[in-house]
């Protein structure tokens, strides 16, 4: 079970007052590092907070025994929390509780120095000097509002007591700390953010709007985006991805607050980025989410839109790219600013388009986005049909260039790969139009009695004869074209090096039985191993010829042709 997974339901709304319990830092943290700023503008955020409720970032703690705490990540947090807290009952009120302790499980005497810093205690280590520091920040805070410091105490401590919240995560016993610890601090849990975003949207507006309507409305609004964006063929569509996340409405969230991406990204960007957008106006802010919703709906929905952003991201263009292209276009332009997005992504003429080898590495690239581009226009060109590429399936598949006809089977090197190789082709000899019955059943006894004790002399030999009947004379294809994009379509890769190198026929029945199966195969791949591509009177369904070639690399200009260089894209 995955970190996130195993979080997932396990947290909750926590009012700082009602945090209990003995809490130890364990040793793979770091030490208390917060400083001024840090420490300023959480007095102030809560202070300005004005009687809604508000949200800290997540405690995360996993269970050592009765009411005793290891506490995985928000040592920073919770820290400061505590020297607020002790800080008014020594100052301002002695009958407010403070109801936990903290312990640095490295820095003995920990707990005693947190119940009362001092400049002589801070001397010690490094921790220590930190926490003192943290301590005048909040004593200067506090010195800051006047003649009306204990006021301001009161009303801090009646926040902290009734409507400052933590998310809080109990994780289970059986989830590592130290993995879990990694996994939040590089961005793995990104739950955490969404809900702390919701919660925030959802608090402000009831609060200042003075209505529950409206934060009910938000929260099945919500729930609808999320349902929306959790769809595997809107998911896959957006971000290329066929694997569910922890919340999909994120991707949203993270798109306005922007930032970094990945690894770079700092633990709860998106909430502290949008905090302030939703403290100032969460009705506003939740306009622009829904606007957003709604913006992709209709792309979703538009048969060319989605073709063409399904394709651009499909080959790495991500979301936020596609979103500053719609920035201020109306519907023609932001799709002609597609169509020439995509000729950009191919940088292919008629000519490189022809010359590109399987045979060259950084070719390889420009051929599958050339074949997916194909098959992608096909469907879209589709008059009266509901039918859409799926980018879901691709997104799931490990597509490969595969050849239509391949020239022989010199790249299998075992006894396992000559074996499979020859049960294929035995397997295909009863398709076979020039092959009369008793010469294939006497193929077929020779196939079995080789079997057993396969050698690669009489696999090649078997191999030469079996060429004839697959590959009769003005078949196949020859030396320079064999890695040509006209001779080659994808195909979910399944790892099968004997099939991959066998002759036209043995695919053909393969796309037939995988189709059969309810595999997804793209329609140009259908259609090739269909003969769709080739003229009535060229065609010999049993065999891959030089017109099937020409006919097929006809049909591959014709369908990108408006993306090719020298040709316009607009209006594609």
């Amino acid at each position: 079970m995955s970190q996130t997974s195993a979080l997932k339901g396990a947290f909750e709304g926590r009012v700082v007052g009602l945090i209990s319990g003995d809490f130890v830092v364990p040793s793979y943290q770091r030490g208390y590092r917060w400083g001024r700023p840090e420490v300023q503008r959480l007095l102030e955020d809560i202070q300005a907070s004005e009687g809604a409720t508000y949200y800290l970032q997540p405690i995360v703690v996993k269970r050592l025994g009765e009411d005793r705490w290891e506490l995985v990540d928000g040592q920073q947090r919770l820290t400061t929390l505590f020297l607020i807290l002790q800080f008014i009952k020594q100052t301002a009120l002695p009958s407010a509780e403070v109801p936990y302790t903290l312990e640095y499980e490295t820095r003995l005497r920990s707990a005693e120095f947190l119940r009362g810093p001092s400049a002589e205690g801070a001397a010690k280590n490094i921790d220590f000097f930190h926490i003192f520091q943290a301590w005048k920040c909040v004593e200067e805070w506090f010195d800051g509002q006047g003649a009306g410091r204990t006021l301001a105490a009161i009303n801090l401590y009646k926040a902290l007591s009734e409507r400052v919240k933590v998310i809080w995560y109990e994780a289970p016993d059986y989830v590592s700390s130290t993995d879990l610890f990694t996994r939040l601090n590089v961005g793995k849990i990104p739950l955490a953010d969404a809900e702390l975003v919701k919660a925030l949207v959802l608090s402000r507006s009831q609060d200042l709007v003075a209505q529950t309507d409206r934060a009910q409305a938000m929260a099945a609004e919500w729930d609808v985006i999320e349902r929306d964006l959790r769809a595997p063929e809107m998911w896959a569509f957006l971000t290329g991805s066929p694997r569910p996340e922890a919340t999909h409405i994120s991707l949203l969230l993270d798109t306005l607050a922007g930032g970094p991406r990945g690894r770079e990204r700092p633990p709860f960007h998106t909430f502290e980025t949008l905090r302030e957008q939703i403290m100032d106006d969460a009705d506003k802010f939740w306009d622009k989410v829904v606007n957003l919703h709604s913006l992709v709906v209709g792309w979703f929905e538009d048969r060319n839109l989605f073709h063409k952003i399904g394709y651009l991201v499909a080959t790495n263009s991500r979301f936020e790219d596609i979103l500053d292209l719609a920035q201020g276009a109306k519907k023609s332009e932001f799709e002609t600013k597609l169509s020439i997005q995509i000729r950009n992504r191919l940088r292919l003429s008629v000519e490189t388009l022809r010359e590109l080898s399987y045979e060259l590495t950084y070719d390889r690239q420009r051929l599958s986005a050339a074949l997916l581009l194909m098959n992608v226009e096909t469907v879209r060109k589709l008059t009266n049909s509901t039918e859409r590429y799926s980018f879901r399936a691709h997104a799931a598949g490990q597509w490969s260039l595969e050849h239509i006809h391949a020239q022989n089977a010199e790249e299998l090197r075992t006894v396992q790969q000559w074996r499979e190789w020859l049960r294929l082709h035995r397997d295909a000899l009863s398709s076979l139009p020039n092959l009369q019955q008793a010469d294939r059943l006497v193929l077929e006894e020779r196939i079995e009695d080789a079997l057993p004790d396969l050698t690669e002399e009489k696999f090649r030999e078997l191999e030469l004869e079996l060429g004839q009947y697959f590959v009769p004379e003005g078949g196949g294809v020859t030396e320079g074209d064999v890695h040509s994009i006209a001779n080659l379509a994808l195909l979910d890769s399944r790892d099968n090096s004997a099939l991959s190198n066998s002759w036209f026929e043995v695919k053909r029945l393969e796309i037939l039985n995988r189709d059969r199966e309810g595999s997804y195969i793209p329609v140009c791949t259908r259609n090739v191993f269909l003969k769709y591509y080739t003229g009535e009177r060229a065609q010999q369904v049993h065999y891959w010829s030089m017109q099937d070639r020409e006919a097929y690399f006809t049909a591959i200009e014709r369908e990108i042709g408006p993306y090719l260089l020298g040709d316009s894209a607009d209006g594609a």
